[in-house]
């Protein structure tokens, strides 16, 4: 083979470090790009946030928000200044200042990019109830509502409010020690998921091994139930779980489901509006295989404790209005309060017209510091003069991408809202099919983009907040040779569902055929799935006893 020189031509997509960075930011939620802000405004000294007061330098992305209107399917694109932020329906969309004229980030003026991060830049751009009975507590009254609010708002834990009642209770000092030590081995549901043994065995272990550190002959114990220390310790334990079941919420020191219902069961022996035969059934039904309670087997039940269907139904009622859970009211679970991205509100009053504009909330104010610029500038050719630049042209890169992500946005919201509208006007029964292939070719983006876009973003609307993977679902032919959207067809089954007879509920074959009478051809099997995304039991759980 002979050696020789040529010349080809081709293309293909390099992913740089600009465009990575675009396509990252695109798909992160509301809380991670503000997390992402921060950390660059550590890293990158020529970022810095910018104030009401200050110039906008280059990169700025401050003033008036961008408002789509659809007027008889026509999009345009305008501004607004502060007399719509005035009439603004939504009290989160921007903080106000005296006058109550909101503050508004500017997005009208962007270039018209594609959302793929793609452009280039110029060096100078920037069902359980709760009926067990409730002991009742001292409570002392407040000095003011201002107190009281702030009490509501104070979480305590189960821990605290056990310790609390324990204060009240006259114990020796190893006695309140024990008690405490059972309070902290708590689980978060109120159970002791570790036996009394079980504990004792670890607190010995824990001692010996603080002795054996401090050089002091700790022992070897193999088996502690041959020694005195550990017989008084299970004592003491077993009367401070005594001590731990007397306290509120009833049912807490237990060691499983059973017992917990069993110790609110016991509880309400003693209250005069309960039934003591239905008690004593519904206490003999929890000593019962759990598995038959959570099939409601009454027939089974009612066998085992000796009584009729009828009474065994009583008891089943019964036990379904305990908690399960003791500990649950107290558990301190982090609320992520969903902070919409995108804000959309009728124009006037015909439902033919909406604005769709960014929450300016969430949207960061980001600029180049100026300062230290023109000081870069000022010194070019000196020691590490490139690194400072590349940093510069960082703080640039990351300003122009998180205003190409908020475009992006924007325009995918657009899209949406003008297929959508009848959604804006009438709910969840007139969501039209929609795909992001339609999106996507209609804006001239990828399919993965509008993905990107429509993760984890949400649009406030007058119909509540959707995240906006919601506006999209695939069509279910009809009898007229149509599609209905599958949301369509989840909000038609939960209306069935919701209408049907407590004691005859409908099966997922009977939803079938009233979803064929309402001209919407939809399987069984598909009908079942559905049910299951919408968290709706089977039929013979949803059946009254």
């Amino acid at each position: 083979m002979k050696p020789g020189l040529s010349l080809r031509m081709s293309q293909h997509l390099a992913l740089t470090p600009q465009l990575q960075q675009s396509i990252r930011l695109l798909q992160l939620s509301t809380l991670d790009l503000a997390a992402e802000v921060e950390q660059m405004l550590g890293d990158n000294p020529f970022l810095e946030r910018s104030s009401e007061d200050a110039p906008q330098s280059e990169g700025d992305g401050e003033g008036d928000a961008a408002i789509y209107s659809i007027a008889n399917g026509a999009g345009s694109i305008r501004t607004t200044g502060q007399n719509d932020a005035e009439n603004d329906d939504f009290g989160q969309s921007g903080a106000s200042d005296a006058s109550g004229a909101a503050e508004q980030p500017e997005l009208a003026d962007f270039p018209d990019w594609g959302g793929d991060g793609s452009s280039d830049l110029a060096p100078d751009d920037s069902e359980w109830g709760g009926d067990a009975p409730a002991r009742q507590q001292p409570s002392g009254d407040s000095d003011s509502e201002a107190e009281a609010a702030d009490l509501a708002h104070e979480h305590q834990s189960l821990q605290q409010f056990l310790r609390h009642q324990a204060l009240a209770l006259r114990l020796s000092e190893l006695d309140r020690a024990a008690l405490h030590f059972l309070i902290e081995s708590l689980n978060d549901d109120g159970y002791l998921s570790d036996t009394l043994p079980e504990l004792a065995r670890a607190l010995l272990q824990s001692a010996d091994s603080d002795r054996s550190e401090d050089g002091e002959d700790g022992g070897n114990y193999e088996d502690y139930e041959d020694y005195e220390d550990y017989e008084e310790l299970l004592h003491r334990f077993t009367v401070a779980r005594h001590l731990l079941r007397s306290l509120e919420p009833t049912g807490v020191g237990a060691h499983g489901l059973a017992e917990c219902l069993t110790l609110q069961l016991q509880a309400l022996q003693s209250d005069a509006a309960a039934d003591p035969a239905i008690v004593r059934i519904a206490l003999c039904a929890c000593q019962q295989p759990l598995e038959w309670l959570a099939r409601r087997d009454v027939r089974r039940l009612g066998q085992a404790c000796g009584t009729n269907e009828e009474r065994m139904r009583a008891a089943l009622g019964l036990i379904a209005r305990l908690e399960p859970r003791p500990g649950r009211r107290f558990a301190h679970v982090e609320r992520n309060a969903i902070i919409p991205d995108v804000l959309v509100r009728p124009i006037g009053t015909s439902g033919q017209q909406w604005s769709v504009r960014l929450n300016p909330d969430v949207m960061p104010r980001l600029r180049v510091h100026d300062i230290y610029a023109r000081a870069l500038r000022g010194h070019k050719g000196s020691d590490g003069h490139q690194a400072l630049q590349q940093r510069l042209q960082e703080a640039r890169w990351f300003i122009k991408n998180i205003q190409q992500r908020f475009d992006t946005i924007l325009r995918v919201s657009q899209a949406i809202v003008e297929r959508q509208k009848n959604f804006f006007v009438h709910g969840a029964l007139a969501m039209r099919p929609l795909v992001l292939r339609e999106i996507a070719d209609e804006l001239g983006l990828h399919e993965s983009t509008i993905s990107r876009v429509t993760s984890a973003k949400y649009m406030a609307t007058p119909q509540g907040t959707f995240e906006l993977k919601h506006f999209f679902g695939s069509g279910l032919g009809t009898d007229t040779g149509g599609n209905a959207s599958s949301t369509a067809v989840r909000a038609l089954l939960q209306q069935f569902i919701a209408a049907e007879s407590a004691a005859k509920p409908l099966s997922d074959s009977q939803l079938a055929e009233m979803l064929k009478e309402q001209g919407i051809e939809c399987a069984r099997r598909t009908v079942a799935k559905y049910r299951e995304g919408l968290k709706i039991p089977v039929a013979s759980l949803r059946k009254a006893l």
